[in-house]
């Protein structure tokens, strides 16, 4: 086959550090090329490289067997270079297919628009990731995995030869992730290059026909996928064996921290939740997208309060209308979306982290700032945040550790029940295995935890328990010791287990 496109020795230092040493790469015509590291490996670097957002240091870049002088993103696009990104670059006030036709079309600012055309495009790039999406609506209100298969249409629309995909699946369900492998094997078959960046190594093997792993912004090596197994990626990323990346930790189950009797909420779609969690207690809350996991936990925070049925915190009702009331009743909700709706990325590690208690820090309206700093100084020690300063501001931060920093802040206002949404959705393996390491202990001081996960290993390893909704129902839920991936694909299509199973 011939190669699409070649790396030679390419270096980058930012601020004298090494964000990329000497790393060569090469990605051949109608070959997935998995690339896979740690946060802060220089992944996101060698791509920047190749788009033309960084030029190298030192080294070279071939396209199509021709050296690239002078990268720079129009340059890239000419070429037929186009990434996708893990955080969908769109435009939330403008609909669909304004969003798909950003890039596409060209022509002068006088020219005529053609909505029909226009239209009938976004319906087509759809149709072929398999998405089911209105081309006029607004992308502000679509959820993440579906402004995620918007994004992948508008590459597709695009055209490219060599196609970056950041961690296309991590908001994905499995019937989204499945009409994205078959995408990705049509691709190939026209001859499309594809550099493939994923943490969820068990989807490896059946994408990538050769993988390259990258550590401390150097070259590792690289592998044909079949001839290498998730346990030698493992050491391959992380220079090191990780044999519990899903560290459950036994403990003492208490008292129901946490009850819900015929919860519903019209607007959310959810209807009829009934469910328990125990002080101590990870209960893990599965279904396919679209199922009403995250709607589930909005209802329980106050976003979109509950209209039907009771919420009992500690066996008394509460009234949770908005998230301030949630907060007073001991409830903390870690979103979805962390860096819209986690963190904010421009302020430092320390105003982030005490952003949901300035009350208990604050004398006559004056906020103490020797307080806050000390608070988090504390919390950056016991959660293991990686930052050179607690002024940073959260944005220089890796994935792994802007989630610690949101999870700070909620252990920060003391709650009794912690409501985790893809708590570890594209971090690197080993900041997955912190997360869930701190997980096991919040468990073991009597934290009730609810986990929202799309990944059924996540599930099936960190819980105690498993709910699993449909259709905004509660179709069952099953002890650690009857949960497997079948049992619960069987629920999430709506298979209903009897009524006592379903409420206990």
């Amino acid at each position: 086959m011939p190669t699409r496109l070649r790396l030679s020795n390419i270096s980058k230092s930012f601020a004298g550090v090494h964000a990329l040493n000497d790393v060569s790469f090469d990605l051949k015509s109608g070959e997935v090329h998995a690339l896979v590291g740690e946060n802060g490996a220089g992944k996101s670097t060698l791509i920047k490289v190749i788009t033309g957002a960084h030029p190298p240091d030192t080294g070279t870049i071939e396209v199509a067997e021709e050296v690239v002088e002078q990268n720079d993103p129009v340059l890239a696009r000419s070429l037929g270079i186009a990434a996708i990104y893990q955080q969908p670059a769109l435009f939330p006030d403008l609909t669909v297919m304004e969003n798909i036709a950003i890039g596409l079309e060209s022509g002068n600012a006088w020219r005529r628009v053609r909505w029909k055309a226009r239209r009938d495009q976004a319906r087509r790039l759809l149709a072929r990731v398999g998405a089911e999406i209105n081309p006029e609506a607004e992308v502000r209100s679509l959820s993440m995995p579906r402004q995620q298969l918007v994004e992948i249409a508008r590459a597709l629309g695009a055209e490219a030869k060599i196609l970056i995909m950041d961690e296309p699946t991590a908001s994905l369900g499995e019937n989204d992730a499945a009409n994205l492998l078959r995408v990705i094997q049509e691709l190939k078959a026209q001859g499309v290059g594809i550099i493939y960046i994923s943490h969820r190594l068990e989807e490896l093997p059946q994408v990538a026909d050769r993988v390259t792993a990258l550590r401390d912004g150097k070259l590792v090596g690289t592998r044909l996928m079949k001839e290498v197994s998730r346990g030698e990626l493992i050491r391959m990323m992380v220079g090191r064996e990780l044999d519990a990346v899903f560290p459950k930790i036994e403990v003492p189950i208490g008292e129901v921290a946490l009850e819900l009797q015929g919860v519903g909420c019209r607007a959310s779609g959810v209807s009829n939740v009934s469910l328990k969690v125990r002080a101590g207690e990870i209960l893990g809350l599965a279904g396919l997208v679209g199922a009403g996991r995250t709607e589930l936990a909005r209802v329980l925070f106050g976003l979109t309060p509950a209209d039907t049925g009771s919420i009992l915190i500690r066996g008394k009702t509460a009234s949770i209308r908005n998230p301030a009331a949630a907060i007073e009743q001991g409830l903390a909700y870690l979103p979805e979306d962390r860096r819209r709706h986690g963190v904010i990325l421009d302020m430092p590690v320390s105003s982030n982290t005490t952003l949901a208690s300035l009350r208990g820090i604050s004398s006559f309206g004056w906020l103490r700032f020797g307080r806050e700093r000390e608070l988090t100084a504390d919390l950056v020690r016991r959660l293991g945040v990686k930052t050179a300063s607690i002024d940073n501001p959260v944005g220089y931060l890796s994935g792994g550790n802007q989630q610690k920093v949101a999870l700070a802040r909620w252990l920060l206002t003391n709650p009794s029940v912690l409501i985790l949404d893809e708590p570890t959705q594209g971090v690197d393996v080993g900041a997955k295995a912190e997360i869930h390491r701190l997980m096991g202990e919040l468990a073991g001081r009597g934290l009730a935890i609810l986990l929202i996960s799309s990944e059924l290993p996540e599930i099936l390893g960190m819980s105690d328990r498993v709910a699993v909704l449909h259709q905004g129902t509660l179709t069952g839920t099953l002890p650690r010791t009857e949960a497997t991936q079948e049992r619960i694909m069987e629920l999430a299509l709506g298979h209903l287990t009897s009524p006592s199973g379903a409420a206990s």
